[in-house]
């Protein structure tokens, strides 16, 4: 069977699934989502507005707004088995992204499978259905343009739905300056390597220490190296951002990934390897501490995302 064929059997599958989802959901809960969007929308909380959603707006694909702020319409979800990936943790139904951001994640998949020695990806969370701020988790993720990938690789059998939830990641550092080596192999190094090297990916972001290897690794060219920023809590997967695609009017790119050295190899590196990242920001035992911010509401939000989240 080719790769198209196998593509559309597992958006088939997806389609299937996602639809069965939407139909187990209880009469009460749907009513409660209707009472939720035809209330006072402006006093709730965005990510109870966009947490609940179960399924994309039926509108034309665009990332709105930035990758902390926005939402997204017309989202399309990655399979949730496909030839070369698997995605993790079903139930939190965030295998939705911008279409570009899906199609990157398939290609990533089968191309590190065919050339770097990597069995396939364990995919993690992309967007909400339609993107916005999240109930847990992700601070951004919110237009579709994000996807974090395992750092452990595919098995060569496929998960079961409880394994999907239980199972734990790998991690690859010892602490925040060290790699374990048991577990690291240069085919990591490759997959991220071709990750960062798609035109339309804007940032990886990874734990410290997975940085200094790449940049220990590398040769010839290493200017993709730019692109991967060393960044907390990226010590079990990798984080993939790509630029706002065409289309997509009032997306809002992070300013390019510039170094001084040309790779961050350098001082970046040095100051994420250091102390000062890491250490807790002084507070004055006298002082009230501080009040808790408001949560964020649609107000908040770019105004398309108004139109996104009423969509039937």
């Amino acid at each position: 069977m080719t790769f198209s064929a196998l593509r559309l059997a597992a958006a088939l599958l997806l389609s299937l699934f996602a639809a069965s989802s939407v139909m187990a959901q209880t009469a009460s809960e749907q009513q409660g989502l209707a009472a939720m969007i035809t209330g006072n929308i402006e006093k709730i909380p965005a990510k109870k507005l966009f947490g609940k959603q179960q399924v994309p707006a039926n509108l034309s694909s665009r990332a709105i707004g930035t990758y902390a702020r926005g939402c997204l319409a017309g989202g399309q979800a990655l399979a949730i088995n496909g030839p070369a990936w698997q995605v993790m943790r079903l139930s939190r139904n965030r295998n939705w992204g911008h279409p570009q951001l899906v199609q990157l994640v398939e290609r990533l998949a089968v191309e590190a499978r065919a050339n770097d020695g990597w069995n396939g990806l364990l995919v993690g969370d992309l967007a909400q259905p339609r993107g916005g701020p999240m109930l847990t988790g992700h601070a951004s993720h919110q237009i579709g343009l994000d996807a974090d990938v395992w750092l452990t690789p595919m098995p060569d059998r496929m998960l079961t739905a409880k394994e999907r939830e239980s199972i734990s990641a790998r991690l690859v550092v010892k602490d925040r300056q060290s790699m374990d080596y048991s577990f690291w192999t240069e085919a990591h190094a490759r997959l991220i390597r071709r990750a960062a090297m798609y035109p339309e990916v804007a940032r990886i972001f990874v734990h410290p220490p997975i940085k200094a290897e790449l940049c220990r690794w590398a040769t010839g060219d290493k200017s993709w190296l730019a692109k991967v920023r060393p960044y907390y809590g990226h010590n079990y997967h990798f984080h993939i951002r790509i630029n706002c695609p065409a289309g997509s009017k009032t997306c809002k790119n992070q300013a390019p990934a510039r170094p001084k050295d040309g790779t961050g190899c350098g001082e970046e590196l040095a100051y994420w390897m250091g102390d000062i990242p890491w250490k807790p920001k002084k507070r004055d035992p006298n002082a009230k501490p501080p009040k808790p911010a408001p949560a964020l509401t649609l107000s908040g939000l770019p105004a398309e995302c108004r139109a996104v989240v009423t969509a039937q």
